[in-house]
Formats: structure tokens, sequence, C-alpha cells
């Protein structure tokens, strides 16, 4: 028998699980989840320490009821995924990039109703199991249940037969939010779109 699939904020979830997870090496270990908090390159020359020392304040792993920065996904007791979803504002990077980036054009880049899923992990091994597809699921009934107005995602396009890196796709492809009620808003770049849903 298949062992189940479930996800819980990480709040819910404990550190050590969030970093097996993220790993000991590659991008999600070295970023840890913050590219999209920093505004500028020092991310690349800040210490791995640093960033996930910022992680772990952002988490509050194992303080159920507090602010949190994700959800984790476990395949029975393993954890195997991990989902950046909270409110936009909270992603500085966001905040500097020009609309059609962020959102709809006469829309308040300050209103922190609108929440964005900035990132997907998924452990060696576990991925191409839809994995990332039952996250971007989960972070749509997450943001809802706690009050967001809208909830965005900004994809990478991937092409059948065309290979790219893992590290590439950390934000998502846009079959993996469509399948999970996303609508395309804009199309900023050759390689990226913008979808979201509105609640």
């Amino acid at each position: 028998m298949e062992p189940e699939l479930r996800i819980v904020p990480a709040n819910e979830a404990s550190w050590d699980d969030v970093q097996t997870v993220f790993g000991q090496r590659g991008d999600a270990a070295r970023c840890q989840c913050q590219r999209y908090k920093w505004t500028d390159g020092w991310l690349w020359h800040a210490p791995r320490e640093v960033l996930t020392a910022e992680l772990f304040e952002q988490a509050n792993c194992g303080v159920p009821g507090a602010e949190t920065t994700g959800l984790v996904a476990y395949l029975g007791d393993e954890p195997v995924g991990w989902c950046a979803v909270e409110p936009r504002t909270a992603y500085a990077r966001l905040a500097r990039m020009p609309v059609p980036w962020t959102g709809r054009p006469d829309e308040d880049k300050t209103d922190a109703s609108v929440w964005a899923v900035t990132c997907f992990t998924v452990r060696a091994g576990y991925r191409k199991h839809g994995i990332s597809r039952a996250l971007a699921v989960a972070a749509v009934d997450y943001a809802r249940e706690r009050g967001a107005s809208a909830l965005e995602g900004y994809p990478i396009i991937t092409t059948p037969g065309k290979t790219i890196t893992w590290g590439e796709v950390h934000v998502g492809s846009r079959s993996i939010f469509a399948a999970a009620g996303f609508e395309q808003v804009s199309h900023p770049t050759l390689r990226r779109v913008v979808m979201r849903v509105d609640f």
C-alpha cells in the first residue's frame, strides 16, 4: 500500500523535517528559500548559516498557531516536499519587480491580502510523483482559509523534450499551477508567466 501524502503548515512540522527536505547540497540547501526575501545580490554572498537562521525564524517550526512561511509535504512519516506561500508583501524582491510581475496593473503592490507561491522543493527520489502539484493545491486552500483575496505564482514555462535543471523549476511549472486552478494573467518574459487565483 502506498503511504499517504499529507501536507501541513511549516509551523506544525519539525525544523529537522524542513531541513531534511532542503538537504545538504544543491540550490535549495544553499538558498534556504530566501531568494525572494532579499532585494539584491547579497543573498549569493551570505553564509548559508545566515540564510538558514532567516528561514528558521520565518518558519516557526513546532509552534502551532504562529505565522509561518510555507507548507511541508509528508509521504507517510517521511518529509518529502516544501512550498513557500505567504502574503506577497513578505517578498521584498517581488515588490521591486515591475507590474505585470506582481499582479494586475491597477493593483496596489502593498496589498497584504494578495498572497504568493514563490518556491517548491521536492527531495531527490520523490520527484515526478505529483508532490509539487499537491503542494500547489494545498497552497490555494491554505491562502484562502487565511483570508487571502488572491494567490499568485510565477512559474517557468517548460517545453516538452527540452531539458531544464531542477533549480530552474523551483518556481514551479505552468502545468502545476493550472492543475491547481490558477489562470494565466500575464506573460512578462519568454519563459515566465504570472498565474493567479482570485478568491
